[in-house]
């Protein structure tokens, strides 16, 4: 769901031309990957999971000058998906 939230909030702000309804999936999709991961880690986890979550955005914003916007936003999603991965199966 994280990942999902970060490329489907580039897409929507991208294609739309509107960043604040980007804003509003990127939102909606941390919100439901946060209670997913209470549910499967804890709150600790989760809070952790979800400060990782809004690292991963604002840090694509900074890579996406070094290698571009669609190659940064699939890295951090990437790293996020894996990061949520390995948390999730290290607290199961």
């Amino acid at each position: 769901m994280a990942a999902a939230g970060l490329v489907g909030g580039y897409a929507v702000a991208r294609w739309t031309k509107k960043r604040p309804l980007g804003g509003v999936v990127l939102a909606v999709a941390g919100g439901v990957a946060a209670r997913e991961w209470q549910q499967a880690v804890g709150g600790k986890g989760a809070a952790g999971l979800t400060a990782a979550y809004v690292g991963a955005f604002a840090g694509s914003h900074p890579l996406a000058k070094k290698i571009g916007a669609w190659p940064a936003v699939f890295s951090v999603a990437g790293a996020m998906a894996a990061t949520s991965w390995a948390v999730a199966r290290k607290a199961g």
